[in-house]
């Protein structure tokens, strides 16, 4: 392995992973915006911390394949096909990359425009599959957890898992940010971590709508409850197991993410529970809220394979097409539900 550790992507969460990388090993930092990268060079501060100085940003992709053994990214699900276009033929087989990417890809389609006719499951892609399809990486990892960048930015304890058919990924991942603040379990279930960390964001962004509208923890722990059995249907029916949903990188995640202020999904779900606008929510926020986009490939898939979510199902209509809140919670009240544990 190279001595440095890279980074693809300064948003809030690479920032927090190179601060742990930075406890074990140089990092390179990437962003294409020259000037985000040059302030971080000058003033060393960066999302309101104070970074080391083994930690370095770059705007070259090339500087990252030629000096980066291990490669994190982590950038919004709907550009990494792009990067890897891009990235993908400057790196060598030699190289392990590890994303920490809470979306799916549709191989090339256009999400807003999709014939339902044309199209199966076999079209959606975890960020893994689309990584190896666009380079020639062999050993990749994927990251997922309860990692809620501003409490590891500011020094909280937390845990996460690498999962990755290799075990040398889980063991080189582990060793490069695994400190007395930061755990890292491993799994060798790489799809059923990556499904189940992008199936949660709809359920937090659904926890965000009811605080909005003033619902208590009951309501919000029927959702969490319900919503992960719903997790798990989709997982199942895009070839995962249900065991990485009720361990750390799915019932861990998904209790983090979906109670928390500091949840980009929570947030946008309790604005719009408060009666702001869609768009007008997604403009204003800094970073992607990477729910909305999976909420409309799930919903893909209830009217393509008849799945039964119907939790999913509402939020879809409150979210794109303006339902009211009010009847929606009425009718999930109402749903006849089966067992109350039938995921099992």
């Amino acid at each position: 392995m190279n001595r440095k550790t890279g980074v693809v992507g300064m948003g809030s969460f690479g920032a927090a992973l190179a601060m742990l990388l930075s406890n074990n090993t140089n990092v390179f930092i990437y962003s294409r915006n020259t000037e985000k990268v040059n302030n971080f060079n000058e003033n060393r501060f960066f999302k309101n911390v104070q970074f080391p100085d083994n930690v370095t940003a770059t705007d070259s992709l090339e500087e990252i394949a030629e000096q980066c053994g291990l490669i994190f990214i982590v950038i919004p699900s709907a550009n990494l096909r792009n990067l890897m276009k891009k990235f993908g033929p400057m790196l060598n087989p030699s190289k392990i990359i590890i994303h920490g990417i809470k979306g799916l890809d549709l191989e090339g389609l256009d999400l807003d425009n999709i014939d339902l006719k044309t199209f199966n499951k076999k079209k959606v892609r975890t960020m893994s599959k689309v990584i190896l399809e666009e380079s020639s990486i062999v050993r990749i990892g994927a990251l997922s957890g309860p990692n809620l960048a501003k409490e590891i930015l500011a020094g909280q304890p937390t845990a996460t898992v690498i999962a990755s058919e290799f075990e040398e990924v889980i063991k080189i991942g582990q060793e490069k940010l695994s400190s007395d603040k930061f755990y890292v379990f491993g799994s060798n279930d790489i799809k059923s971590a990556e499904f189940a960390g992008v199936f949660k964001n709809i359920i937090a962004l659904g926890s965000g709508i009811l605080t909005g509208k003033g619902m208590g923890k009951n309501m919000q722990a029927m959702l969490i409850t319900r919503g992960l059995r719903e997790m798990i249907i989709f997982g199942k029916s895009l070839g995962a197991k249900r065991r990485a949903f009720l361990g750390t990188a799915g019932i861990g995640d998904l209790i983090a993410t979906a109670t928390s202020e500091l949840s980009r999904n929570f947030t946008f779900g309790k604005r719009l529970g408060r009666g702001e606008n869609m768009n007008e929510i997604l403009s204003s926020m800094d970073e992607v809220v990477e729910g909305v986009r999976t909420l409309q490939i799930a919903m893909l898939l209830i009217k393509k394979y008849n799945l039964q979510a119907p939790i999913t199902y509402i939020l879809y209509k409150i979210v794109f097409d303006n339902y009211d809140i009010n009847k929606a919670i009425s009718y999930l009240m109402r749903y006849p539900f089966a067992d109350d544990v039938d995921f099992i």
